[in-house]
């Protein structure tokens, strides 16, 4: 079995990673190729939770910007999060792994609270946890969920997995003369205004020394060999 330099990781996904080539919504085959890349670090003995976004179904800041109440938007948005985990969780357990479905949002009947006590738990008993819900109010992006529950279960590192190579100084996608940074600080992002995470995220990893790393999910077995140590994708320290 291959090593890995992190022993327990809060896995950031974007709910516009579960949409493929369809343009909206769910695409199982997308979920299913996720659900296979997770097996893999599960497999090098990665404790991992998990935090998907719901912008594949629902944004609350669009919502929001088209003059739905913004509060109203936000809880929409938390619920589509909740559509997302309840995917994947099901994607994990046809991969032959135990997952949880944990939100912020209290519905007993497919979720369980967050009690990050049980989430340890489930982390020594080999299960992954899925973070649903955001922080559960509104005005809090899942990114500041991500760096909240990567505090709260003492991940060695927060993993951005998406569809780009790294943190860039300019969007390599519009610009091929981007330049990639291997290493980079959180006050160079904020003042960069890199947008790896939001600034509320950024900040509250900087102040609790919580690394970020970014790796393209997109590609295959990379997430896994970030992990092992390989000099690929970014890290913010």
């Amino acid at each position: 079995m291959e090593q890995t330099k992190y022993k327990r990781i809060l896995l950031k996904l974007s709910g516009e990673a579960l949409v493929g080539g369809q343009g909206y919504g769910i695409d199982p085959e997308v979920v299913k190729y996720t659900a296979k890349e997770v097996k893999e670090i599960h497999d090098l003995g990665v404790e991992t939770g998990i935090v998907i976004g719901g912008g594949n179904i629902f944004r609350g800041l669009s919502a929001h910007a088209k003059n739905m109440d913004r509060i109203e938007a936000d809880y929409m948005g938390m619920l589509a999060t909740v559509i997302n985990s309840i995917a994947l969780k099901n994607a994990l357990n046809l991969e032959g792994l135990e997952a949880v479905v944990q939100s912020a949002i209290p519905m007993s009947q497919v979720t369980e609270p967050v009690i990050i006590s049980k989430a340890l738990n489930h982390f020594k008993k080999g299960r992954i946890v899925i973070f649903a819900g955001g922080t559960g109010n509104p005005y809090f992006t899942t990114d500041t969920a991500a760096a909240l529950r990567a505090g709260e279960i003492k991940a060695d590192i927060i993993i951005k997995a998406t569809k780009v190579d790294g943190v860039y100084d300019s969007d390599p996608v519009k610009n091929p003369a981007a330049v990639k940074f291997d290493k980079i600080s959180y006050i160079d992002v904020l003042n960069k205004n890199l947008r790896v995470l939001d600034t509320t995220a950024i900040s509250f990893c900087m102040e609790n020394k919580l690394k970020i790393g970014v790796c393209n999910l997109l590609k295959k077995g990379y997430l896994m060999k970030f992990l092992s140590g390989e000099q690929i994708g970014s890290i913010v320290e």
